[in-house]
């Protein structure tokens, strides 16, 4: 099953309702592909699986370590936390110099 390791976005069980009312079970699986997204602190590409929606919602914020940082850590997969971790060491080893 795909699945957004940014937004947590995945299938969703809905129903076709047809014109007597009748019921139809059918899944909406969300637009993921792998992507390859430059991080600026880290100054090297990251490889993700994303929804479409979600790189939109990524660019409209101010790019992915922004994104990636306001985003909450129980949404995110072990891979992305793994991610934000490196920005935020390397982020406050910067402050820090």
């Amino acid at each position: 099953m795909s699945r957004c390791e940014l937004s947590g976005k995945s299938p969703v069980v809905k129903n076709l309702v047809s014109h007597s009312n009748i019921k139809t079970k059918s899944t909406a699986m969300p637009n993921v592909q792998r992507k390859r997204i430059f991080s600026k602190t880290l100054n090297q590409m990251v490889r993700l699986y994303m929804a479409t929606s979600t790189i939109r919602d990524m660019e409209h914020t101010g790019g992915f370590d922004k994104y990636i940082l306001n985003q909450d850590d129980s949404v995110l997969s072990q891979r992305a936390l793994d991610v934000k971790a490196r920005i935020r060491r390397k982020m406050n080893k910067a402050k820090k110099a």
